[in-house]
């Protein structure tokens, strides 16, 4: 069912169920010591072009209980008033991050009237949406019935798919004694197939969500395992893992994924209703790799909780087992690239020989982890330029993958010491020089979450989960730690565009109503939540589809449709549209959500919630960011000076990490030192105001 962003736009604004759609705020909320930055918009270019809106000069943050009037202040022009590309539209930073009691508010305009969602400020405050984010696993758990109490009763459906138990080879359709059981697993996204590739990315981000911050993860998150004294993320990881050990075969070798043979078998909603007999793919050596990968990291997490030893202990000997068998295809140069020929639909899970060497170096260093055999070690030294993060710099939100597992590397007891070296350096250097704006807060984005243009493909709400995730890891691992807090900023405003503030002012969650969201998808595109069910869509037919889901997000690329604006023709952050239509409008492009879409964003947001520190960074940060400043010399004991300056009487404020001021000088000449010898050794920023703008420069005292 498709719905047009345009008709909600003239809703009108007394309706109390209606927000502005120009003011634009978390619509969970906000921790209490974290910058809170609201987005004023006025369309320019795209479907609501043709609404226009100029707000007050100060807006209000109002207490939402009372209307009591909580705190005043200016906006600010988002560059000069220049319109934003990726969005169309110009608009204005609202900054209430002086705002912090708990409680519920909204931001008002005193002459317009508009009114922002309604949003709580407290530490608490994602701690509900990590819960029925992570959910979503278990409605996509093949073999298993959905009851109460683990979710509620529109959602209740019967065992699905029973005839995984008697799986059966895709090349030998009739041969019954091909049977295998292949139960067990998620599907894979909107579909019901099950793959191990596809699953590598998600299993890896699940464990470092639990891995980085622990205490966010309970046994009580309503899942049939809870309260058996595992934190629910791990039983969830374990069901996955449960169906992997299943598909590996006596030797080692691995099928690549369970599924039908066309697209109109197993497509009836809700999934107990399936009974087509499904099939399993060939062996190939990706699969290998990637089992051996999530096997081997999987072992290393779950051997923390001594009533899964046994089973980690299963894990490991499973995950040197595919090492060994794909070892030869590795030494040889043999890998396997075309054993997915699209007998089992739909997506090709193959994987280049160049992808796969990247997952044996990330095998192979949890494998070490784990056993301490120095022959992974040695794999890892000779073969650690397969990756382009390190052969070519490539530090960027597509090798997150990658990533994890050379930094965890380098933490690991007798580690090569040029190896770690070797990647240390190669990490700051690429936070250093910053290429293609990866790293760290920055204003070019009006709705403050940057990305870049190349990321709005399909599936870029993963991509975007990434680029948090991306500078969190940097953050984690005291990459170039004059940056931290701005790793940090950067990772928190990626999260509040998917939670509203973006041009679309939407939650990019699905029926997140009874959480807090205003305006969360009413459609994904799903099989069980399939357009015309009585799951299509939240307002107009019985139920909707589940809470929780993440979509796939804006697609540039979308062309099955010109005729539906939105998606089609928009600037790259209003290329969506809320349906769920097949062909010819191929809602799947858009709206479709995946087990790693998911996991992306859940990891993103268990480590924003582990995030107490003040944000230094204001809103103007990095607004003069043309301007080439540096500080010189940096590190510095006595005098520091600021090259770049062309002009006279600028105003410089240096604070310390605890955004406490510590030296001012409201005058300063270019030619002039500033003295910071009386200041303590440490980490300061240094704001320099100029024209109307500032920009903010670390500085290391020692």
């Amino acid at each position: 069912m498709k719905k047009i962003y345009l008709l909600q736009f003239f809703l009108p604004l007394f309706c109390l169920a209606q927000h502005s759609d120009f003011i634009h705020v978390d619509q969970f909320g906000y921790r209490v010591n974290n910058t809170k930055v609201a987005v004023i918009s006025n369309p320019q270019i795209g479907f609501n072009s043709a609404l226009n809106y100029t707000p007050n000069n100060s807006l209000e943050v109002r207490d939402a209980n009372t209307n009591t009037v909580i705190f005043t202040g200016l906006i600010s022009s988002w560059n000069n008033g220049g319109v934003h590309s990726q969005s169309g539209d110009n608009g204005w930073w609202f900054d209430f991050s002086s705002v912090t009691n708990p409680g519920s508010y909204y931001i008002f305009d005193p002459s317009t009237s508009e009114s922002s969602a309604i949003f709580e400020i407290n530490d608490a405050v994602y701690d509900d949406i990590l819960k029925v984010t992570t959910k979503m696993f278990y409605y996509n758990r093949a073999n298993i019935e959905k009851t109460t109490p683990y979710v509620s009763s529109e959602y209740v459906d019967g065992i699905s798919f029973t005839q995984d138990e008697f799986a059966r080879d895709v090349y030998d359709q009739t041969n019954t004694l091909t049977t295998k059981d292949m139960r067990g697993g998620w599907f894979d996204a909107g579909d019901n197939n099950k793959y191990v590739t596809f699953a590598e990315t998600a299993v890896h981000d699940l464990l470092w969500a639990y891995t980085i911050n622990p205490n966010m993860f309970g046994d009580d998150f309503n899942i049939p395992e809870s309260g058996n004294g595992i934190p629910d993320i791990i039983d969830e990881i374990k069901w996955e893992t449960d169906w992997l050990l299943k598909m590996i075969n006596a030797d080692g070798s691995v099928h690549i994924k369970v599924g039908n043979r066309n697209y109109g078998e197993n497509v009836n909603t809700p999934p107990s209703l399936n009974n087509d007999i499904r099939y399993y793919a060939p062996v190939c050596t990706s699969s290998a790799i990637a089992n051996a990968s999530m096997l081997s990291h999987a072992s290393r997490v779950f051997k923390e909780f001594p009533p899964l030893s046994n089973y980690a202990q299963t894990l490991e000997e499973k995950a040197e087992l595919c090492w060994q068998w794909v070892l030869p295809f590795l030494n040889n140069n043999t890998l396997q690239e075309h054993c997915d020929d699209g007998s089992v639909v739909a997506g090709d899970a193959d994987r280049s020989s160049a992808d796969q060497r990247k997952m044996a170096l990330t095998a192979a260093i949890y494998l070490y982890d784990i056993t301490g055999n120095s022959s992974y070690n040695q794999y890892i030294i000779n073969n650690i330029n397969d990756t382009e993060v390190i052969n070519n710099n490539q530090w960027e939100n597509y090798a997150i993958r990658e990533i994890d597992a050379l930094l965890h590397y380098t933490t690991l007891n007798n580690a090569d010491n040029s190896t770690v070296n070797l990647i240390l350096n190669s990490a700051q250097t690429a936070s250093s020089n910053n290429y293609n704006n990866y790293f760290q807060f920055n204003n070019l984005d009006l709705y403050r979450g940057y990305c870049n243009d190349w990321t709005y493909h399909w599936g870029s709400n993963s991509s975007r989960a990434s680029m948090g995730n991306l500078n969190l890891i940097f953050k984690h691992y005291n990459i170039n730690t004059t940056a931290s807090s701005s790793f940090g900023l950067r990772a928190k405003e990626i999260l509040h565009y998917f939670h509203g503030v973006n041009p679309l002012d939407i939650v990019y969650l699905s029926s997140m109503q009874d959480y807090g969201a205003e305006n969360s998808l009413k459609e994904i595109y799903h099989f069980w939540f399939a357009d015309g069910s009585q799951w299509d869509n939240e307002d107009t037919t019985a139920y909707g589809p589940a809470p929780g889901y993440l979509s796939g997000g804006c697609n540039q690329n979308y062309t099955a449709n010109t005729n539906l604006t939105p998606p089609y023709g928009q600037p790259l952050q209003k290329s969506y549209l809320d349906f769920n239509t097949s062909n010819p409008d191929n809602s799947w492009e858009i709206s479709e959500p995946a087990i790693y879409y998911q996991a992306a964003y859940i990891r993103l947001l268990a480590g924003i919630a582990r995030l107490n520190e003040n944000d230094i960074l204001s809103n103007n940060d990095f607004e003069l960011s043309t301007i080439d400043l540096k500080l010189s010399p940096n590190p510095s004991k006595t005098f520091v000076t600021i090259n770049g300056i062309n002009y006279n009487n600028i105003s410089v404020t240096i604070r310390g990490i605890n955004g406490q001021t510590v030296l001012n000088i409201p005058s300063l000449n270019k030619s002039e030192t500033i003295d910071i010898s009386k200041l303590q050794d440490g980490f300061y920023v240094v704001s320099i105001a100029l024209e109307g703008k500032t920009k903010n420069l670390k500085l290391i005292k020692n």
